[in-house]
């Protein structure tokens, strides 16, 4: 039987959503998660396709009535995974890929414990720093933030994460066959 969750986390800015587009085409089986976030749509985003984007006041009330597998406060804005998209995907009988930040994933394995972890590491901080410059989409001040956060991360991913995979994203195309294999496994 093949593995029905998969779980990447990686710091922001090494690739993972890249990698994902590239390689869960190849997957018809493998719905990608759509996370629910606060954080206002990026152009050319769709409620419902890309996130499911929520007031802070409607994201607290889905933790109320525990509605989410996973959430945080992430960069100053919440994402969680709703219990309702992840149960419906499984349901019909596809499997999950999803895009959690490590501390999401260390809540979301204890709903799951079964789920397959895949870090993404970028081939280096230095390069971590040009790719998040290069998106032109935040400032200095969030550029700043996500290098800090990014060193949280990929530590707590090392010491405490539960990853059975790390694939180093210094090429895409071997990055996005290393996806392809651990995705193809039985």
């Amino acid at each position: 039987m093949k593995n029905k969750l998969f779980v990447m986390s990686a710091a922001s800015g090494a690739g993972k959503t890249t990698l994902k587009d590239l390689v869960i085409k190849d997957f018809p089986d493998i719905k990608y998660s759509i996370s629910a976030t606060t954080r206002k749509p990026r152009e050319g985003e769709i409620d419902g396709v890309h996130y499911f984007f929520k007031t802070k006041e409607e994201f607290e009330q889905m933790i109320k009535d525990d509605a989410l597998v996973e959430y945080n406060l992430v960069h100053g804005n919440y994402y969680g995974t709703p219990k309702s998209f992840v149960e419906k995907t499984l349901a019909e009988g596809n499997r999950v890929l999803f895009d959690l930040d490590v501390f999401g994933k260390v809540n979301f394995d204890k709903v799951y414990p079964d789920a397959t972890g895949i870090f993404i590491l970028p081939p280096s901080d230095e390069e971590l720093e040009r790719r998040l410059r290069g998106r032109g989409t935040d400032s200095e001040e969030v550029i700043q933030l996500r290098l800090a956060n990014a060193k949280k991360e990929i530590e707590f991913a090392k010491t405490k994460g539960k990853y059975e995979y790390t694939i180093v994203n210094d090429d895409l195309q071997k990055a996005a066959d290393e996806l392809r294999a651990i995705l193809s496994q039985k």
